[in-house]
């Protein structure tokens, strides 16, 4: 008797043991989300005292070279000392990079998006807590063929003020492998496309404005001025109107 309690209850611990084990390992492994970078971010008007907006990409992504479907985490994040107050994200595409869906935001309908982009979402913040960050799960496709840009401006509720601004940064390859299952981007590389002679413009040929680049002395995308985002039941409204970024007075 005493014999099979003992079995018993050295099968009940391992039992337990294998659980957690198996809980530990797919908690650590959601986690895991890679290095991110904020390369090629800079604040762009003044925020409210005490917040600090910045954002964050990872600093590599996989296409799919079948599909070329891709993942990006978008993270936003207040590393100031006081709560943010009403903001949101917005995440926009350019060239090769399209997105097509961010988890929990509205997207921006084609008439309405910034020039030189082709997609976009805008992702309503309530309030953002001093010290904290939230992340985003995007959903996009990139043509190797072309270069391909992504954006990650930060504005109040309304859009009349651009608190932070990464990119649009480029995710790219110096040497593409059309052959494997999958080509790794690293963020801020220039796209080589897989075949020589493409059109590494994009629509940039239309007449519109030259595409901002990254880098110290690369102009802010006209994103500031936007007017109000209305999002209920379901259905969102997003206006935007360009404004040219100011310069100080010298």
């Amino acid at each position: 008797m005493s014999s099979r309690r003992m079995t018993i209850a050295t099968g009940s611990l391992l039992t337990a043991s294998f659980s957690a084990v198996m809980i530990f390992s797919f908690s650590a492994g959601a986690d895991d989300e890679g290095p991110m970078s904020g390369k090629g971010g800079k604040a762009v008007d003044k925020a409210p005292a005490g917040v600090e907006l910045t954002t964050l990409l990872p600093e590599k992504i996989e296409v799919d070279n079948s599909s070329q479907e891709t993942a990006i985490t978008a993270t936003v994040k207040n590393g100031g000392t006081k709560d943010s107050g009403a903001i949101r994200l917005l995440v926009v595409g350019f060239d090769g990079l399209s997105v097509k869906g961010v988890e929990g935001c509205a997207e921006i309908a084609e008439k309405d998006l910034p020039e030189g982009s082709n997609s976009g979402f805008a992702c309503a913040i309530d309030n953002l807590a001093a010290g904290k960050s939230k992340s985003y799960a995007v959903d996009a496709t990139f043509d190797l063929k072309k270069e391909g840009k992504i954006c990650l401006p930060v504005q109040d509720a309304d859009g009349t003020k651009t608190f932070w601004q990464q990119g649009p940064v480029p995710f790219g390859a110096n040497n593409p492998s059309p052959n494997a299952p999958a080509t790794p981007l690293l963020l801020g590389t220039d796209n080589s496309p897989v075949t020589p002679g493409s059109d590494k413009a994009g629509g940039n040929k239309s007449g519109g404005k030259e595409l901002p680049k990254t880098g110290p002395a690369d102009r802010i995308l006209p994103l500031g001025a936007v007017g109000a985002a209305l999002i209920s039941a379901g259905a969102a409204g997003l206006w935007w109107t360009q404004r040219r970024p100011q310069r100080s007075g010298s």
